[in-house]
């Protein structure tokens, strides 16, 4: 009796989305456990994540179900267990200090590289492709990279700067396509030892540092795809930096996901298993850092594009989940597929963004021509 009262009560909340329990459509949930209603209720979207984890419930298409959540704003219907704490924690604590940001490049980024050559591009882009023109995963990472290059305005005498470098991917394509010098940074020890490979031969150097150590000058600056692991209380520190590394006459290119109100919590499901203590900025919170530190040249919103990503990488991911099980169990195929589909319905629901943000210290003489 408690079961079928639980049951309904979630039913219920489901129902907003038009979202059933053992139903027929693609985006129903079929429900193998019954414990599965109980965790919900009482834990909200990390019970959600938790129990699909454990194989308490399927779904045919999860991008779907999760775009009519965020579509529906039955996310916000969800009783988020410790939320009052969260909050507390957030704004209390610093939780990307230079010990804590340690954890996501530990837990996250020191994974096999193996497994991400599984679903990435040949140039390992762990971040939103452009798919201008393209259906295509590898063509679309090559056209964000060149699009970067050409909004940073590289050239052969430029000495570049990129700021949580990944793989070497960047710095290997702006080398090899605009033959500049690219000295990229990262506190992956996985990453770095895979870059310094990757782009042997190169006039690239790749360091491993705390953006907070580190110093130079440079021509042009990249931050891509980092920036979400440096939290609101650190932006201002890293925009000081920034404005100190770059050149007056110089460019910076900002490639971030972004959220549509400011808010100090993320996903606790993300942040417990895929993302620890990662934190997405508003358009707010850039915009603070911004006017003290830089001119606004150029801000572009692709988002839409990280939806055809994120099923690509998925659809990589599973083609080749046969190269990487014996590694790996099923409950982390479970995770990944969760976190890339979950990923995906966020941005087709519009609930997240991807921005490129150009910026520069003086503004440049005679305007800045942006290019799409």
């Amino acid at each position: 009796m408690e079961n079928l009262r639980l049951k309904k009560s979630l039913e219920r909340i489901f129902n907003i989305a038009n979202i059933n329990f053992n139903g027929n459509n693609p985006w129903d949930i079929q429900v193998h456990n019954n414990n599965f209603y109980q965790k919900v209720l009482a834990q909200g979207s990390l019970g959600f994540g938790e129990s699909y984890m454990d194989g308490w419930w399927d779904c045919e298409k999860i991008d779907e179900l999760i775009y009519r959540i965020f579509n529906s704003e039955l996310i916000n219907k969800f009783n988020r267990r410790g939320i009052l704490w969260d909050i507390l924690k957030a704004k209390v604590l610093n939780l990307q200090n230079k010990k804590r940001s340690k954890k996501v490049a530990e837990e996250h980024y020191d994974l096999s590289p193996k497994l991400y050559e599984s679903f990435l591009d040949p140039y390992n882009q762990y971040t939103c492709g452009y798919f201008k023109d393209t259906n295509n995963l590898n063509k679309a990472q090559e056209q964000k990279l060149d699009l970067i290059c050409k909004k940073l305005k590289l050239s052969s005498k430029d000495k570049v700067l990129d700021i949580g470098c990944g793989w070497g991917g960047f710095a290997k394509f702006a080398s090899e396509k605009y033959g500049c010098h690219v000295t990229g940074i990262s506190i992956s020890d996985e990453q770095i030892k895979y870059a310094k490979e990757y782009c042997k031969g190169f006039p690239i150097e790749i360091i491993k540092s705390d953006y907070r150590d580190f110093n130079g000058k440079f021509d042009k600056i990249l931050i891509c795809g980092m920036i979400e692991h440096v939290g609101p209380k650190n932006y201002s520190v890293i925009m000081k930096k920034v404005h100190r590394f770059l050149k007056d006459d110089g460019l910076f290119l900002l490639h971030t996901i972004g959220k549509n109100e400011s808010s100090s919590l993320t996903d606790p499901w993300i942040d417990k298993y895929i993302f620890p203590n990662g934190r997405l900025p508003s358009v707010k919170q850039i915009g603070d850092v911004i006017e003290k530190n830089f001119v606004l040249e150029d801000w572009h919103n692709f988002g839409t594009d990280y939806d055809k990503t994120l099923m690509a990488w998925n659809n990589n991911f599973n083609k080749n989940w046969k190269n990487l099980k014996k590694d790996y169990d099923e409950k982390f195929k479970r995770i990944w597929n969760y976190y890339l589909l979950s990923c995906a319905g966020g941005f087709r629901a519009r609930n997240t963004q991807l921005w490129q943000i150009v910026l520069s210290k003086k503004g440049v003489k005679g305007g800045y021509n942006s290019i799409r």
